[in-house]
């Protein structure tokens, strides 16, 4: 398998953002990310927009995680164990192996992406923006490069 052209410091914050959604609003991960090194999104299913208090919940917890500096890591496993830990929706066709990426005991996801070593390498995230649309909701964020971690 190879690994997705993603920045590995953006993609890293990615997967803190998708698991704080994720047990924020019980809708489960995104179903379609666009990650680039400037801003990126990702893409819930989900019945309406965020509240000015879960963006801020949001951000805050991504933040706390990033702060923590704790160890990004991976492990492999065969598709029918990773099928009942994990959803491998967007696995792609045809894999036998399936790669978990786990971000201190806080997230962990299938993902053929690069990330960082350690969330201390990634800078604070800012959520830009939310929207609801159609059953949909959209996150905007970026990552703070002038700051330093909390």
């Amino acid at each position: 398998m190879s690994e997705k052209d993603y920045d590995p410091v953006m993609h890293s914050a990615e997967h803190l953002l998708n698991g704080a959604v994720a047990r924020l609003l019980g809708c489960g991960r995104a179903f379609s990310t666009h990650i680039e090194k400037k801003k990126s999104k990702c893409d819930f299913h989900c019945d309406r927009n965020l509240t000015a208090e879960e963006l801020e919940t949001l951000e805050k917890t991504v933040n706390e995680q990033i702060a923590a500096e704790v160890e990004v890591w991976d492990e492999h496993m065969g598709l029918e164990q990773a099928s009942g830990q994990y959803s491998l929706s967007r696995l792609p066709e045809g894999a036998t192996d399936v790669r978990i990426v786990h971000i201190g005991n806080y997230d962990a996801c299938p993902c053929i992406g690069a990330h960082v070593a350690n969330t201390r390498e990634i800078p604070p995230l800012l959520i830009v923006s939310s929207d609801w649309n159609d059953g949909v909701l959209r996150v905007r964020f970026k990552l703070n490069h002038s700051a330093k971690n909390l």
